[in-house]
């Protein structure tokens, strides 16, 4: 085995990180031929959150059809596939050893590489499944269930850590606040929804490490809305929900916008399921628009956990560093690799 793919290289990927199984065939890291998703929200929902040994059951279950229609829907057989990936880390590790044993026996009964994908880092690259052409530089927030972090991408394969939270993640923070409210799980898409029939401007709750370089906090607000509600039990829960959304998304955009002027970017971009927040999807845009910057939102499906972006990645790590050992374990706390 070389460094070098083939030519034209296609990729079958596997995504079972958390909660969502997906499997997706992607060529030449840019070209989707196929990917499917199999979600567990309903497996979870009456748990009011993600159970891991419910999601690490359920992608035993799953991913051989999942993988057989991702199959099927590129049209490829075996003979057709250069590398199986699978995320690596970071996540759940039941579940990420599930993922992580199917493309290692595939790899190994197919005679082909093995890729071994940080999930953080698929996220920095679903940007480009559908914008290869996005300005370098660029300053990436990628904000998701167990992640709130600001990233400078000089290029691909370089990132340094600009910010992160310091407690609570973005996505958590809605989860929790929903389930206080009692919208249920996920609490993200619910909040979403509601808040468009509240006011933003309602209720003015704390804006966490605002003023404060390029960390995140979301801890305190989310007292601070159970402290109000409790105080006040007649206050109109889409007003809260729009008013604790706002509070989270000021404080994104602003401190995204921070970043990309303090490193000179040409761009910004946002990823992980948070991304897909009406507001926040909207804000950024506007922002990055006033100050002359290009803006990148995915599509709703790549902000989600997927396995194209595993694909992508797998691709241009292939050719950086070749095969992942098949020794190689999964690692929940796997981190991004960052530069000084």
């Amino acid at each position: 085995m070389t460094n070098s793919p083939p030519r034209v290289c296609r990729i079958l990927a596997i995504e079972t990180s958390c909660d969502e199984t997906a499997a997706a065939v992607v060529e030449d890291g840019r070209v989707v031929k196929s990917s499917v998703v199999s979600s567990q929200v309903d497996l979870h929902a009456r748990f009011g959150g993600v159970v891991p040994e419910v999601a690490g059951r359920a992608h035993v279950d799953l991913l051989t059809p999942v993988v057989a229609e991702a199959m099927d829907l590129a049209d490829a057989t075996a003979a057709d596939i250069h590398a199986v990936a699978a995320t690596i880390g970071p996540g759940l590790i039941g579940s990420l050893l599930v993922g992580v044993s199917a493309a290692k026996a595939y790899a190994l009964a197919w005679g082909i590489p093995f890729v071994g994908v940080n999930h953080l880092e698929g996220h920095l690259h679903a940007a480009f499944l559908e914008d290869p052409d996005i300005a370098l530089p660029a300053v990436v927030l990628l904000v998701s269930g167990g992640h709130t972090m600001l990233i400078h991408m000089r290029e691909l394969g370089r990132y340094r850590l600009l910010g992160q939270t310091i407690d609570d993640a973005a996505g958590e923070a809605f989860d929790k606040v929903a389930r206080f409210l009692g919208l249920g799980y996920p609490g993200g898409p619910a909040i979403d929804r509601l808040a468009a029939e509240g006011d933003p401007r309602a209720i003015a709750f704390p804006r966490g490490l605002r003023r404060d370089g390029f960390n995140f906090s979301f801890s305190g607000l989310k007292t601070a809305v159970i402290t109000h509600v409790r105080k006040h039990p007649d206050a109109a829960t889409a007003d809260v929900a729009a008013s604790f959304q706002e509070a989270v998304v000021e404080v994104l955009v602003e401190k995204t916008m921070q970043a990309a002027a303090h490193v000179g970017a040409r761009s910004v971009c946002i990823g992980g399921g948070v991304a897909a927040n009406s507001a926040l999807r909207e804000r950024v845009v506007n922002a990055a628009r006033a100050e002359g910057l290009a803006a990148f939102v995915p599509g709703r499906p790549m902000c989600t956990d997927n396995a194209a972006m595993v694909g992508a990645t797998a691709w241009y790590r292939l050719r950086l560093d070749g095969p992942t050992p098949l020794d190689a374990a999964a690692n929940p706390n796997l981190r991004l690799p960052l530069e000084a």
